[in-house]
Order: structure tokens, then sequence, then C-alpha cells
């Protein structure tokens, strides 16, 4: 081969690396951008998943349970210390898992002892907005014992607003007493109520089991009126009386729905709910007893 004919193939086969080079290049810098493109329009189409947003209720119902706030002190009826929960055995009556307990919140007074350094005495009770409410105890004590149970609330003077004896559950549970037409309570004022329960019917002068404590009758203020008149649903309702520390409206609301409905899962949570807050966890879940 000539010398010319050699330089010749040479410098075509340089050109042609040359240009595979270049139309490399150009291929690469033609597809990136397309293929960046098309990720792009694939990542603004994705639907990202909607995160549910905490502290919101949906139009339908609440999320969480009602809440009781427990309200300033109401003027005390007299210096005697309430008494929520009986004495565990007395008066001939059986020992018992759980003793006799007044549905109502407890406070316990600053005032201490010496000798225990533990507060000596302690306001039972709570407020309502009816003429006539209903008072909610849990009573162990069954009917088929020789024993008799008596309800009795009086005024600021000891004067009976109403007495009368109380029939014994047939199994132990949660019973309401109701006033009648003919005892009511005065706004602004408190009284005291009793729930005693006899089982040694020979000795009247025996001491019973009993519980004890304070009601106190308010009126509604323009703001829970109007939040009440919003409320659509019971149980809402419910919420607003607790969150006024308005305790015996709240507990009745609840019981009458859950004798209303005695398998509504949502209304049983929210009377155990209820219940807690006050520290009733031991009959939290105790049935309701007609």
């Amino acid at each position: 081969m000539s010398s010319d004919i050699y330089a010749f193939v040479l410098v075509a086969s340089r050109n042609m690396k040359w240009m595979l080079t270049i139309a490399l290049i150009l291929s690469s810098v033609t597809y990136y951008p397309g293929k960046v493109t098309a990720q792009t329009r694939q990542a603004a189409t994705t639907k990202q998943p909607v995160q549910p947003t905490k502290g919101r209720t949906s139009p339908q119902g609440r999320t969480s349970r009602p809440v009781f706030v427990l309200p300033k002190t109401p003027a005390r009826l007299s210096p005697i210390s309430g008494r929520r929960t009986g004495m565990g055995s007395r008066d001939n009556c059986p020992a018992v898992t759980t003793a006799l307990t007044a549905l109502v919140p407890l406070r316990e007074e600053q005032k201490v002892s010496k000798q225990t350094d533990k507060p000596i005495s302690a306001i039972v009770g709570g407020l309502t907005t009816s003429v006539r409410p209903t008072f909610w105890f849990y009573v162990p004590y069954t009917q088929d014992l020789t024993a008799s149970a008596e309800f009795s609330l009086q005024d600021s003077a000891q004067n009976d607003i109403y007495r009368n004896a109380i029939a014994l559950p047939p199994k132990p549970g949660v019973i309401g007493v109701s006033l009648p037409s003919n005892a009511s309570l005065q706004v602004g004022k408190t009284y005291r109520w009793y729930l005693k329960v006899r089982c040694n019917q020979q000795q009247t002068a025996s001491v019973p089991i009993y519980v004890e404590g304070d009601i106190q009758r308010v009126n509604l203020d323009s703001r829970m009126i109007q939040q009440l008149g919003t409320a659509v649903a019971p149980q809402q309702k419910v919420a607003i009386y607790a969150q006024e520390g308005i305790w015996f409206d709240s507990l009745t609301m609840l019981a009458q729905m859950r004798q209303k409905n005695p398998y509504d899962v949502s209304v049983a949570k929210d009377w155990q709910s209820l219940l807690r807050f006050v520290n009733l966890d031991n009959v939290a879940t105790a049935p309701l007893v007609k």
C-alpha cells in the first residue's frame, strides 16, 4: 500500500471515531430531557394520601368523650362532711365487694388532721338545673335480703323536702331516685340528701349503712342556653353540661340514654368516662337496674 493511501485511511478512520463520539453525545442530550420531563409530569399527577386532621370532629358526631370540669365550690349546707361510700359491713348487712356508693363528685377540703396528715372533711355532691333531679347510687344489697332502704332530702333547716322507702334492686347495680311532683328544688339553695340501708330490722336505733351529700340548683346562663340550643345530638348536650360542671344533669341524660339504648357502645363509654373523671372507676361498668 502506498504511503498516500495509508495516510488517507488513517485520517478517515479518525474522522469516523469523532463522528461516532459526537453522535453519541447528541443522542444522550436529546434523550435525557425527555426522561426528566416524563418523570416530572408523573410526579405532578400522582395523588398524595390525605392525612387525617387531629382534633377535628365530623358534622355527624364527636370523636371524644365528655369531660367533667369541677365547678367552684357551692355554699355548704352544713359543716358536716359528706359521705360518698358507705361502710363495708355494718348493721348485720353482709360483706360486699363494692360498697354502697353515691354517683357524685367528691372534693377533699384542704383542712387536715394533725394526727394523720390527711383531709378530715370532704364535699360530696354537685349542681343541677332541674326542679326535680334524679339521684344515682350503686347499691350492692338486693331485695332477697331482710333489709330496707330509705331516701331523704332536707333543706338548710333540716326540714324534710322528701322522704320515702326505696326498693332494693333484684341484683347489685346502679339505681336512680327521682323527686316526685310534690317536691322541688329552688334556685340558689343547697339541700342535703341521704340514702340509708338497714339490715337489722329489729333495732331501729342501730346505725345504718348510708351515703350523704349536697345538691344545689342553678340557672343556665345565656351562653349555655345558646350552646344547648344549637346542639343536635343528645351526647353533645351531655358534653356541654359536663364541661360546665353541672353533674346531675349530665349523668341523668346519659343514664336515660343507656336505659333507652342498652346496647349502644358509644353511650356506655361516655357513661364510664364521666364516672372515671370523678374517680368512680369501681362502679363505672356496673349495670343500670330499674
